[in-house]
């Protein structure tokens, strides 16, 4: 049991009863994303000045301490001092960061906060829901100062109670197609910390690219680092292992594992690149500057081939102490497998009936050689494929379907679908937004996703860990970019991770929203508006015989224009206020948002039948 100060115990004790008698509610005028699970709103605030300290109640939290130290330092100009719990006479203006709170229903990473005139309290199980307290409390001050330009830290008088409903809450990002230099990683994890992300899968190798040094071998990264544009300008780069080191320890401190990726057996062009002896021709390649899926892969029937994976494993291992590797496992075409004579042994000799068997015999002897080291699979749903690994974690990208297979066959999951979890798409009208893969997912419908599906038994949706939002690179060339795919779509993911499934609330969330823009704008951070285009939904009212037509938007408190003569809308034309009563002699709904006057982006049409 951990020494605790009497002092620490006492303000502990009065504050969790003074708590547990009060009815919480999370109807508040506060802008915080993710949702607390409930907060009550008080009359006092705390103002942070230059003698406020910060008191510790155990080593484990001293990070965090100093990072709030440094974020205040960065807002006010006021270096906090920071106290352990033997040092604490007087609780009075005092930030307070405890992990004694033995609250069982706060559970891991959950946290309460409690503020008054005198003190700021945050209270955990654990060191994690101090950081994730931590957080709330820059969104306070953040929040706080866009309207408030006298220079104070102000926290208002506030009681908190907050815990994930997702152990797994994570955003990736694909480097390989594109290199983004640390300061962009660091910034990336920033913005996941700021959201109470807690997982960052590093997307670093692909066909092309390879992104991470192996010492081993070095061809990996003075070759397959590199590829030659279609301009014949030469694009790439790699994160040296001391920038892996630097960037794994900033991870760290914000609370954040990260799971790296080595892709196998697909995805892996330039690693044949650099050495051609492991695929299954043995000719010289070069590392691709076109996007696709390539026929050339690990020859799966070469000893050799597994040397090599396990080597380059051994070097991640000890770069990355998280307990995942994530070894890709998709889209691995097996023509060449097929004709590969070696590859052919391997099956005769496994007793195995297809290619889909090799691809599960690579992914099973890979989970076995992860297993002993520590470590455990982690796969897209393509690992399914021929026979899944009794330790692996699937990853379900296409669609919800491996995912449920998986839990089904009492394995972890992680859900990540297409149709809602991949940022590479568009999120608003194509006509008007950079260039993207294809897709469309909307922030509407990142946030009415839902990671576990109803069709599971009830142990079996307890294997669903979380879900994660993904960024492919292929049409993102520049940090603006990126930040632009996921602001503000990965905030809508945040409350679906974090939030109680029955708190979500739309129009709740795009009124939050807005200060977050703001804050964006603040920052210089890039990000969408989202779409304007309109949403329309008919139904049949049968006590007065008429349909009726409703119109969404996606903007907050949208002016909508709209009009029923085929011709296109102004300001002129009728305000859209509710539910449009329309006659059988109606065929069109043309509607548009209109903001001073002004058509935003173009109208949208709908069809009455």
């Amino acid at each position: 049991m951990k020494k605790v100060s009497p002092l620490f115990l006492i303000v502990i004790i009065l504050i969790v009863a003074s708590s547990c008698r009060n009815k919480f509610n999370s109807e508040t005028e506060y802008s915080i994303i993710p949702l607390p699970y409930s907060l009550r709103e008080g009359s006092q605030t705390f103002v942070v000045n230059g003698e406020t300290r910060i008191f510790i109640s155990s080593q484990e939290i001293v990070s965090s301490a100093k990072l709030l130290q440094e974020y205040v330092l960065s807002l006010a100009d006021i270096k906090l001092e920071i106290v352990s719990q033997d040092e604490a006479k007087n609780m009075q203006n005092v930030i307070l960061l405890s992990t004694i709170s033995q609250e069982e229903r706060l559970g891991a990473e959950g946290y309460r906060i409690f503020v008054d005139k005198n003190k700021v309290m945050i209270t955990s199980n654990d060191a994690d829901g101090v950081f994730y307290g931590i957080q709330t409390l820059y969104q306070l001050f953040d929040l706080q100062r866009l309207n408030d330009k006298s220079g104070s830290l102000i926290i208002p008088a506030i009681q908190v109670w907050d815990k994930p409903r997702f152990s797994y809450r994570g955003m990736h990002l694909d480097v390989a197609r594109h290199f983004f230099d640390v300061e962009f990683v660091k910034h990336y994890l920033d913005l996941m910390a700021y959201y109470k992300f807690n997982t960052f899968h590093w997307h670093l190798t692909e066909d092309q690219g390879w992104r991470i040094e192996i010492k081993k071998y070095p061809k990996l990264t003075e070759i397959g680092a590199w590829r030659t544009e279609e301009d014949g300008s030469r694009y790439g780069g790699f994160y040296t292992q001391e920038e892996i080191k630097d960037v794994v320890a900033y991870a760290e401190r914000l609370h954040i594992t990260i799971i790296p990726e080595i892709e196998m057996p697909g995805h892996s062009r330039a690693a044949l690149a650099a050495y051609p002896e492991l695929s299954c021709t043995g000719e010289k390649q070069e590392v691709p500057n076109r996007w696709g899926v390539f026929k050339d892969i690990y020859c799966a029937g070469n000893d050799k081939t597994f040397e090599f994976i396990e080597n380059v494993l051994d070097e991640v291992i000890d770069l990355f102490p998280g307990e995942y590797i994530h070894i890709g496992g998709d889209e691995a075409p097996k023509d060449r497998w097929k004709v590969c004579e070696k590859c052919q042994d391997r099956m005769q000799k496994e007793g195995l009936k297809n290619e889909h068997e090799l691809q599960s015999y690579f992914i099973k002897r890979i989970d076995k050689y992860l297993t002993s080291k520590g470590k455990k699979l982690m796969g897209w749903d393509e690992i399914l494929e021929g026979g899944l690994a009794e330790n692996a974690t699937v990853m379900s990208w296409r669609g919800m379907t491996g995912g449920i297979a998986a839990a089904r066959q009492g394995n972890h999951v992680v859900m990540t679908p297409g149709t809602h979890c991949y940022f590479d798409h568009y999120q608003a009208d194509k006509a008007f937004e950079p260039k993207a893969i294809g897709g469309y997912t909307s922030l509407k419908k990142v946030y009415e996703f839902e990671p576990v599906p109803e069709d599971l038994f009830t142990e079996q949706k307890e294997l669903v860990l979380g879900a994660q939002g993904n960024v492919w690179t292929e049409y993102m060339h520049t940090t603006d970019q990126v930040e632009y795919m996921i602001l503000p779509r990965m905030l809508a993911l945040s409350e679906v991770l974090w939030e109680k499934k029955d708190a979500k609330n739309w129009s709740a969330f795009q009124e939050r929203l807005q200060d977050h823009f703001k804050l964006f704008d603040k920052k210089g951070y890039r990000y969408s508006k989202g779409t304007y285009r309109l949403g329309f939904e008919m139904s049949f009212d049968s006590i007065n015989n008429q349909k009726k037509v409703e119109i969404f938007s996606e903007q907050y408190q949208a002016k909508i224009y709209y009009s029923l003569n085929e011709s296109e809308p102004d300001t002129t034309s009728f305000l859209y206020e509710g539910p449009i009563s329309v006659s059988s002699q109606d065929s069109i709904i043309t509607a548009g948002i209109f903001e001073q006057g002004e058509l935003l982006r173009a109208v949208s049409v709908f069809k009455i039948r």
